[in-house]
C-alpha cells in the first residue's frame, strides 16, 4: 500500500500535470473504470506520428501514409513525420509536439505510429497528459511506442491499442484482428488467438503454438507489451498500471539470457506480487550465439512457480500476423483453456 501512495504521489507532482486517474490502483476488476475513445469508421482521419525512431528510406513514409489510407481513413501525417536526427525522427521536442498536436486537433479522430526503434521514453516527460484525457482518442503501435501505450493509459486512463505500425502490410490475420477491434469492436472478443491452420497427415502446427506454463485463471486490465520498455520503465512515474493487472510480454533480438535478465529485474523489483496474471506473446529471433538455456526453459524457470496463470504463444509482437490487443481493457486469462477475452468495453 505505501508503495502505492509513493506512485500516486510520483504521478500527481511528475511535469505538473500526470495524475493518477480515480479508481486506477483498485486490483478489483469491478471497480476499475478506463476512458474510452470511440471506435474507428472509413472516412476518420489519422493522424501518423513518429515518435521513435525515422524508417531509413523517406518513401516509406509515404508507403505508410498509403496503409492508413487503403484502410478506409485519411492519413494525416505530423508536420515533423519527415524528420531525422541519427537514430531518432527529429528532435524530442518535435516528436512531442506532433503527438501532442493529433491528440488537440478536434478532427484527428486517431493516432497511429509509424515504426519504433528507439526514442519514446525520451519524451514522455513532455506529453499533454491533459489534453489526451481531453480529448481520447485511438492510440495505435508496439514495440517501442510500448512506453507511450502504458504512460497514456496509466496517466489518463485512456484504453490504448498494441497493434500494428503504419510503415507495414496488413496480413489478413493482422487486419482481420485490427477490424475486429477497432471497428467492430466485438465484445468478449477472443484476442491474440492463433490463426486457423488445417492440420493433415504429417502436417501439425509448429510457430503458433499454445503452451499454458502455469495453469489458471485471473482477471484484471492488460498491460504491458515489449518487455525491454516495461522494464526500462518500471519504477519511473510512466510504469505500466502493474497493480492488479494481467501482464502481457514479448520481445524480438533478445537472446534468452537477456530476457532471463529482464524477467528477473521485474522479478526482483515485486512485479509478479502486484498482478493477477502473465501472458506471453512471440519472442522473436532470440536464439542464442553459444551454450545456453532454451527460452522456455527461462519461462518455466522464471514464470513457472510465482503462483499465476502463465500462458505462452499469443499473436502479440513483432509477427506479420500481429494481433490488435487494447491495453487498459478488463480481460479474463483463462491458462487451462488457453484464452484472453476482453470481459469489458475498450471502446464508446
Amino acid at each position: 500500500m505505501q508503495r502505492r501512495r509513493f506512485l500516486g504521489s510520483c504521478l500527481a507532482t511528475a511535469g505538473g500535470f500526470l495524475r493518477a486517474p480515480l479508481g486506477h490502483t483498485q486490483s478489483n476488476l469491478s471497480e476499475y473504470a478506463p476512458l474510452l475513445a470511440r471506435r474507428l469508421t472509413r472516412g476518420m482521419k489519422v493522424g501518423v506520428v513518429a515518435p521513435s525512431s525515422a524508417p531509413f528510406e523517406q518513401e516509406v513514409i509515404r508507403f505508410a501514409l498509403d496503409i492508413v489510407e487503403s484502410l478506409g481513413f485519411v492519413a494525416v501525417p505530423g508536420e515533423h513525420l519527415f524528420k531525422r536526427k541519427g537514430y531518432l525522427a527529429g528532435e524530442d521536442a518535435q516528436r512531442a509536439e506532433d503527438f501532442n498536436t493529433m491528440f488537440a486537433l478536434s478532427d484527428i479522430d486517431a493516432v497511429f505510429c509509424i515504426r519504433g526503434g528507439y526514442g519514446a521514453m525520451r519524451i514522455l516527460p513532455s506529453i499533454d497528459y491533459d489534453t489526451i484525457a481531453a480529448n481520447p482518442k485511438v492510440l495505435m503501435g508496439y514495440s517501442d511506442v510500448t512506453a507511450l501505450l502504458n504512460a497514456v493509459q496509466r496517466t489518463t486512463g485512456l484504453i490504448t491499442f498494441h497493434g500494428p505500425m503504419a510503415h507495414a502490410p496488413f496480413t489478413d490475420y493482422a487486419y482481420g484482428s485490427f477490424e475486429s477491434v477497432l471497428m467492430s469492436h466485438q465484445r468478449s472478443l477472443n484476442l491474440a488467438a492463433p490463426p486457423p491452420f488445417e492440420t493433415a497427415p504429417g502436417k501439425v502446427e509448429r510457430d503458433n503454438r499454445l503452451h499454458t506454463i502455469a495453469g489458471g485463471k485471473a482477471s484484471g486490465h492488460l498491460v504491458g507489451g515489449n518487455l525491454s520498455l516495461v522494464a526500462a520503465t518500471l519504477g519511473t512515474p510512466y510504469e505500466a498500471l502493474l497493480d492488479g493487472a494481467v501482464l502481457a510480454l514479448e520481445d524480438v533480438d533478445e537472446s534468452p539470457y537477456r530476457i532471463d535478465r529482464m524477467l528477473t529485474h521485474l522479478m526482483l523489483a515485486g512485479v509478479f506480487e502486484r498482478i493477477n496474471g502473465i501472458v506471453l506473446g512471440k519472442f522473436t529471433d532470440s536464439e542464442a550465439d553459444g551454450p545456453s538455456l532454451s527460452l522456455g526453459s527461462v519461462f518455466a524457470d522464471r514464470l513457472g512457480q510465482l503462483g499465476l496463470p502463465v500462458l505462452r504463444g499469443l499473436m502479440i509482437g513483432h509477427v506479420p500476423d500481429q494481433a490488435t490487443v487494447p491495453i487498459g481493457a478488463k480481460v479474463v486469462l483463462d491458462a487451462d483453456a488457453q484464452t484472453l477475452t476482453t470481459a469489458g468495453p475498450y471502446l464508446v
